[in-house]
């Protein structure tokens, strides 16, 4: 039940929406029990983003998760979503938010886990 949410001030074209939806398929997998399977990602691009007051390159990463997995998965995850927008956004690491959610409720199907 993990989503992944990026906000990024570049253009995403469809070849790279593809490639890094699928690279988060994989990253997913630094939490325990997480896979592709249940993972839901929205990629917007080209968005008024700014940080350190420049409209350089950047990404606000958002990630949800069901359930609280310990601090060394989320530090997994943050270095492979950093890898994947950095590889096909190229945007540096050091302008590369990486947030995280933790819920014991979510809901899906008409109820909930």
């Amino acid at each position: 039940m993990p989503f992944i949410d990026v906000r990024t001030n570049r253009s995403v074209s469809p070849a790279n929406l593809d490639a890094i939806k699928q690279a988060f398929g994989t990253a997913i997998t630094a939490i325990p029990g997480k896979s592709e399977s249940w993972l839901m990602v929205e990629i917007r691009g080209d968005e008024a983003l700014y940080f350190k007051g420049s409209d350089a390159p950047a990404a606000m990463t958002q990630v949800s998760i069901y359930g609280r997995p310990d601090a060394a998965a989320f530090d997994d995850l943050t270095g492979r979503i950093t890898e994947i927008l950095t590889k096909y956004l190229e945007i540096p690491a050091d302008r590369i938010y990486v947030s995280y959610q933790c819920t014991e409720h979510w809901g899906w199907n008409g109820g909930n886990f």
